[in-house]
């Protein structure tokens, strides 16, 4: 026993050491460690419990000498928890906030002004504890933060709402742009009060899972405001997992906060970033030679963002994140509920999304989300329902050669090995392969071809539009980039000078740049049609994995897949790269050439799927409009060249010399359910509903009170697979709030289908104007579209309903959803009826 005391003793000296704290008196100053009472430190034996009080309690001062942390040290063999009250009774005796327990092996830091303790790896140094005493956390500060649409403006602009321009509404839009002021979607206002109502009940950990293209970086930085400016945090660290989102992150922030906080990227500020309110930097850079440990001390940060949360906290990188003790938040495009079909337990173990699953698991665990609920959703189907991002046309081109390098029996490929005198041997090559081990140079000029005769145009210049083609890898992706500067060269005479496409690889000098000036614009030049059109002078970028998580480049028309893929995550991320909306008139600077451009807006953007990758996915690529698979080609003319490899690994490489050609080319918009890797599944609730002898009787006896009873105490919130009425709503995929009847009498072939939120507006308006039909005017016919419009507008927009029911007409003038010239076309009569009758016969629930 006395072992044990003696080596816990020795290992929490050092520990104190390490983090900065004097034990004696020195060059380095005063001795900041006192311990308890009538015991010196000398003096401490073997037995260091054996005190007139039964322990010893270590008291940490700060520069003055006063007390600031109580450290409760326990042996080896004793849980360091159990000196827990005591510990707290102590601290408060001499008004310490700060509680260590320890037992030398295991840690926990406790701030008595909030939560509880918390496992950390490192005690905290003097100086991170000083700085940690300044701020006072109250959640009730956080949850009880108003946070309107315009909580990052006021940041950004704080007197917006009173200058001239945003005043006129005829100049409000080129005031906003001109100060890129961003607002808050209704969306990311919910994320926020979402977690505000989670910080209430407690919760110290959140997650949101939002598509590509719907502002994750704008959200997280209300969070950002909302810790900063409550004082439930002195710093932040934003945690990405790629060094080309450093900057990317900074600017975004930067651009958001920069009125009031400070924003610093580590690599850059080493020195000094203790003088800014936000840190970012990558996982990587804090895991080498284990920095964040000899750098950091874990109360430096009291709310930790991971970017991409399932890449930025997997493997070692979850050390880090870890480290740090406070809230912490991830931000994930990936949905989880892609993989519930997904079965761990089949007798394969080659299944690429095995990894992904244990990822996305393991992620939802860490935020206190094994439910599988995350703390907000906003999926790309809820962006594309509500007009925020746009769903891609799937152009699904296969060639002769990959369509038999997808076929189940591969590419079988004859060689005549010299050694064996029986006969020739057969290889056979997959899809998989293709420029690894199989090579043809027949099928990179069609997949560029197809590609660049089937592309989007920019509907400006006329030009290929800015397009990503992923490659397999750095040497194909030259060989793509070298192969789209020859055609483009034939395609468009002395337009290009090889800088049609730019390989975009970490092998390349400056590929990271080049990203950013894709982005900006300004790639090899810019304004290469129209002098007066700033668009990319290169038009596409070849890379492998570079330009996928986070990057932002909104007017991208094209993604080419020509290498398949095998990360659902990565095909999500892939893909979201072209969902952004855009107006293509924003970098045209000709008054006179803008009434020219037909249709400006981007509506669609094509992903073109040289590999199946959209099959894979879909596994039958099963949504509402199917794509078949292609009638299967003949043998094809065997030219090629077979050679052996490493003879360690007895790994054979195969050269098509033959030719190639489209064998099966299919453009498909996708429809309004999305692809199946998008949409949540509401078939399992179906088959289990169904399957529930006990419910089907409810059911068909019409007793729909008990129905719903049974299913909200033996369906719901059940362990295997917890649905909840939220996460069918959003599985359903319609636009409005749905009843827990409507579903079941969906699930049990009761109604066809669920109505959309217009529908049932227009079924609701046409029960008002049958009750009311003898009201009507021979005028009022006239004015039927109006009163619907105000009709569909009280109902759906609360603050319309706040000044009509209030009177406030003159703010009217300033509405942009309904204005007084929409008010002023409903007949006087009807200004008053229609209210009324929504208040008395509407229930408004399904359109919140």
């Amino acid at each position: 026993m006395a072992a044990k005391e003696a080596q816990a003793r020795i290992k929490i000296n050092k520990l104190l050491e390490e983090a900065g704290w004097r034990l004696l008196d020195g060059m380095g100053g005063k001795a900041n460690v006192m311990l308890e009472a009538n015991v010196k430190l000398d003096a401490l034996g073997d037995n260091f419990e054996a005190t007139s009080n039964g322990f010893v309690d270590f008291l940490l001062l700060d520069e003055r000498g006063h007390p600031v942390v109580v450290l409760e040290a326990k042996s080896e063999d004793k849980n360091p928890l159990a000196g827990k009250e005591q510990a707290r009774k102590y601290a408060r005796g001499h008004c310490c906030d700060f509680v260590i327990l320890s037992n030398g092996n295991l840690h926990y830091l406790w701030d008595l002004r909030q939560g509880n303790p918390e496992l950390i790896v490192r005690f905290p140094s003097p100086a991170s504890i000083s700085e940690h005493r300044k701020f006072e956390p109250s959640p009730n500060r956080l949850t009880d933060e108003v946070v309107g649409i315009d909580y990052i403006v006021r940041t950004q602009y704080p007197d917006y709402e009173s200058d001239a321009s945003y005043r006129n509404l005829a100049e409000r839009d080129a005031f906003i742009l001109k100060h890129g002021l961003r607002f808050l979607r209704d969306y990311q206002k919910r994320a926020v009060h979402k977690l505000q109502d989670a910080v209430a009940e407690g919760q110290t950990r959140f997650l949101f899972e939002m598509a590509t293209g719907t502002g994750k970086t704008l959200t997280a930085a209300a969070i950002v405001k909302l810790f900063l400016r409550t004082s439930n945090a002195h710093r932040v660290l934003f945690l990405v997992d790629r060094l080309e989102l450093e900057n990317q992150a900074k600017k975004d922030l930067d651009s958001y906060l920069k009125n009031t906080f400070t924003t610093v990227v580590y690599k850059e500020r080493r020195d000094a970033w203790r003088g800014a309110q936000i840190v970012v930097t990558t996982v990587q850079s804090l895991l080498f030679n284990n920095k964040y440990r000899r750098l950091f001390s874990p109360t430096d940060f009291d709310l930790v963002i991971s970017d991409e949360a399932h890449r930025s906290i997997g493997g070692n990188a979850r050390a880090v994140f870890e480290y740090f003790v406070g809230y912490k938040l991830g931000l994930t495009a990936t949905p989880r509920d892609y993989l519930k079909g997904f079965n761990p337990d089949r007798p394969s173990t080659r299944d690429p999304r095995e990894h992904e699953r244990r990822l996305l698991l393991d992620t939802y665990q860490t935020f206190g989300c094994a439910s599988g609920q995350p703390t907000f959703r906003y999926s790309l189907l809820d962006g594309v329902r509500e007009g925020h991002l746009i769903s891609p046309v799937v152009v699904d081109a296969r060639t002769d050669v990959t369509a038999r390098l997808l076929a189940d029996e591969g590419y079988a490929v004859v060689r005549q090995d010299a050694d064996d005198l029986d006969g020739d041997d057969e290889d056979t090559f997959f899809h998989t392969d293709f420029e690894k081990t199989f090579f043809s140079d027949a099928t990179n000029r069609v997949f560029c071809e197809t590609f660049l005769q089937h592309a989007l145009r920019d509907p400006v210049s006329g030009e290929i539009g800015k397009s990503i083609v992923f490659a397999v890898s750095q040497n194909h992706a030259a060989k793509l980039a070298q192969l789209l500067n020859e055609l483009a060269d034939l395609l468009f005479p002395g337009k290009y000078q090889s800088d049609f496409a730019v390989q975009v690889t970490s092998s390349v000098k400056d590929a990271q740049q080049f990203t950013i000036q894709f982005a900006e614009n300004k790639l090899l030049g810019s304004a290469n049609f129209i002098e007066t059109y700033k668009t990319s002078k290169a038009r596409v970028c070849v890379t492998v994995g570079m330009m996928t998580t986070g990057y932002d480049c909104p007017d991208l028309l094209n993604i080419a897949l020509m290498r398949p893929v095998f990360s659902p995550s990565d095909f999500v991320q892939i893909k979201g790269r072209g969902t952004r909306k855009y107006n293509f008139l924003k970098t045209l600077h000709d008054d006179g050439l803008k009434p020219l451009v037909a249709a400006p807006e981007k509506t669609q953007f094509k992903f073109f799927d040289f590999f199946a990758n959209c099959e894979y996915f879909e596994e039958t690529f099963n949504y509402d409009e199917v794509l078949r698979l292609p009638a299967r080609t003949g043998n094809g003319d065997g030219k090629g060249t077979v050679a052996m490899g490493d003879a360690s690994t007895d790994q054979v490489t195969y050269s098509h010399l033959g030719g190639d050609a489209v064998s099966f080319l299919a453009q498909q918009q996708v429809g309004p359910d999305g692809m199946k890797i998008d949409r949540m599944f509401f078939e399992r609730f179906e088959e289990a509903a169904r399957a529930d002898a006990a419910l089907r009787e409810q059911i068909e006896n019409g007793q729909w009170d008990q129905a719903i009873e049974y299913v909200v105490n033996h369906l719901l919130d059940k362990p295997a697979e917890f649905f909840t009425l939220d996460k069918l709503r959003r599985a359903a995929g319609v636009d409005r709030r749905l009843t827990l009847k409507e579903i079941l009498q969906k699930v049990f072939g009761l109604i066809p289908a669920f109505k959309s939120k217009d529908e049932m507006l227009e079924d609701a308006f046409q029960a008002f104007i049958l009750t009311n039909q003898t009201r009507l005017a021979d005028g009022d016919a006239q004015a039927i579209e109006a009163m619907k419009y105000f009709f569909k507008a009280y109902v759906t927009d609360a603050s319309l309903r706040s000044i009509i029911d209030g009177k406030q007409f003159t703010e009217l003038y300033v509405n942009p959803a309904f204005g007084m010239a929409d008010f002023n076309a409903v007949p006087a009569d009807w200004r008053n009826r229609i209210p009324e009758y929504v208040k008395d016969y509407v229930s408004l629930n399904p359109f919140m």
